[in-house]
């Protein structure tokens, strides 16, 4: 099974309102739950779903239980020194890779993952990944009918 290092987007746009990524987006999460993928993140993911969600909320505890279960969908990596590097190496390289998309493609680079599954294009510049597109078809979450 294929290893994917999860944007945030990916969960922004399945708990969003209508979007052409919304059911894109929602199937990958169905598919990683029944199992036909495996979703890796870094713990800045969390943070930045979170910041996103406490800023938008009314409801504080409802914001903080759906970051629990964002939490639970994926297997998180630690933003450490090296991630921090590679991090700072690639905004170097990358002019238009805003800091919080480094470290999720730092992460990606020093876990060995080369696949980052995002609809965000900025990482299609970066050469050690290849960003899959939640809604590209034949995907194996759009073929599951998850």
């Amino acid at each position: 099974m294929s290893r994917y290092l999860v944007d945030t987007n990916v969960f922004v746009y399945a708990r969003g309102g209508d979007h052409p990524y919304r059911v894109p987006c929602r199937s990958v999460l169905k598919a990683a739950a029944a199992g036909v993928l495996d979703l890796e993140a870094s713990v800045e993911l969390v943070q930045e779903f979170a910041h996103l969600l406490l800023r938008r909320s009314t409801d504080r505890q409802d914001a903080l239980e759906e970051v629990d279960d964002v939490r639970s969908q994926c297997r998180l990596h630690p933003f450490d020194h090296d991630v921090l590097q590679t991090s700072l190496g690639l905004l170097r390289r990358h002019p238009g890779l805003g800091v919080r998309d480094a470290v999720h493609a730092g992460t990606a680079v020093r876990a060995g993952i080369t696949l980052i599954l995002s609809a965000d294009r900025v990482f299609d510049g970066i050469h050690e990944l290849r960003r899959v597109d939640p809604a590209r078809p034949g995907s194996p979450w759009l073929a599951a009918g998850t």
